[in-house]
């Protein structure tokens, strides 16, 4: 099936961004009113942030501003990380018309944008994080900020007392607050990753689908081998987008088992 732009979303925020060159010229106007016999002085770089405006992270660097993330700005989404779910969605066919969907870990808020544009007027989605989600979003979709290690199923899907909620898909795009050394993050991003199966296997109707967020290492196999009890079809993906030097892969879960879990 051929690849499908998605679907212009309205703006997560009114705050124009700040481009390179404007930064320049601000940094240049400020320069040229110095005191005479002060001369300039070079305002700090942000902690992590090279001259040219690239991110280090460990050995790796990355262009906060690339390709993607001019296209999410222009095409009105929240964050570049949209179209890793574009690209998995595209290949799986996973999110569609209808369709019940829980996104764990949703700040900023772009892949709830992507899914509210793929459920219809008939579909529903909830959204969880512990940051607060900007945007704005139809009332088929419900955002709540909370810990998913904490609420319980039911909180997660707006269920009342005794209703059974049937999920087509949950997606987590959770993630860690990273420290640089890798098996340190491996392992907080599988315990996240545990949590977010877990919730899968209770939610999920059979047929449903699952994608998780994993930082490559730590017990990524045994996880894979789990998730392989659970679904059909287990795929790990790295999509086009991710970043250079990223140890980010994605886990994907194709047609819940019948019975298993």
């Amino acid at each position: 099936m051929a690849s499908r732009k998605p679907p212009r979303a309205a703006p997560a925020s009114k705050s124009p961004s700040k481009s390179p060159s404007n930064a320049a010229s601000r940094a240049s106007a400020t320069a040229s009113k110095a005191p005479k016999g002060q001369g300039t002085r070079k305002a700090p770089n942000p902690k992590g942030v090279s001259p040219g405006g690239f991110v280090i992270k460990g050995n790796a660097r990355y262009d906060r501003h690339d390709h993607y993330y001019k296209l999410a700005k222009a095409e009105g989404f929240a964050a570049r990380s949209v179209y890793k779910l574009e690209e998995i969605d595209v290949e799986h066919h996973l999110i569609r018309k209808g369709d019940v969907v829980v996104d764990l870990g949703c700040a900023p808020g772009s892949w709830l944008q992507y899914v509210e544009s793929h459920i219809g007027p008939t579909g529903r989605a909830f959204g969880v994080d512990l940051l607060p989600v900007k945007v704005a979003f139809s009332s088929q979709v419900r955002v709540i900020q909370g810990d998913a290690f904490k609420l319980e199923l039911s909180d997660i899907v707006g269920a009342a007392a005794g209703e059974v909620v049937h999920v087509d898909v949950v997606l987590s795009d959770m993630a860690p607050n990273t420290t640089g050394i890798r098996s340190v993050d491996a392992d907080r991003s599988m315990a996240l990753c545990e949590r977010a199966l877990d919730v899968a296997e209770r939610l999920l109707k059979p047929g449903g689908h699952f994608v998780v967020k994993v930082l490559e290492g730590g017990e990524m196999k045994a996880f894979v081998e789990r998730a392989k009890t659970i679904f059909s079809t287990v795929k790990i993906r790295r999509p086009k987008s991710t970043r250079e030097g990223s140890t980010e892969t994605f886990v994907i879960g194709v047609r819940r088992r019948i019975g298993e879990g």
